[in-house]
């Protein structure tokens, strides 16, 4: 398996610098956004934890005790599919799902000890690849990368595009 996404990102590279390196800046980020992906996907894997589930940690390990639809809401997906992947995020002893004050309409998501432990072991899992991923860059690039990033999401935003 790994030989074949070293395959893949070779030809994302060659692709880049020899047959369009001019190409829209778009599928140039949507292609750097893949490879980082498929980096992530491939570490979180040997946790057990699928690139899916992620999201949905990452946010719970800043607030916990949001309803599915604020989960959903804070993490781009729509209800259904985050009803899915908490019922299998469940099923995994990561989380649970309790009612609160008698509602039993409104259900709010914990994370169990088992969840909250992943924050110790794939948060620096997270940090390594981002380092991996701006070696060679130096403080100002990053900082250019960033401010453009930023502006390009400012920018689609203002025009209405999201």
């Amino acid at each position: 398996m790994r030989q074949k996404n070293d395959h893949t990102a070779q030809q994302v590279l060659r692709h880049w610098r020899e047959e369009v390196p001019d190409d829209r800046l778009a599928h140039l980020v949507r292609d750097a956004a893949r490879v980082l992906t498929k980096s992530l996907q491939l570490r979180l894997a040997e946790h057990d934890v699928s690139f899916g589930h992620w999201a949905f940690l990452r946010v719970l390990w800043v607030t916990e005790g949001l309803t599915q639809r604020e989960l959903s809401d804070q993490v781009g997906l729509m209800e259904p599919t985050t009803f899915t992947a908490l019922k299998a995020m469940e099923s995994q002893g990561l989380i649970e799902r309790r009612f609160q004050d008698g509602n039993r309409k409104k259900i709010y998501i914990y994370l169990t000890p088992k969840g909250r432990d992943l924050k110790d072991v794939l948060i620096p899992i997270a940090e390594e690849l981002n380092e991996v991923a701006i070696r060679g860059l130096s403080e100002s690039e990053i900082k250019v990368v960033h401010r453009a990033l930023l502006g390009i999401i400012e920018n689609l935003v203002d025009a209405g595009a999201v």
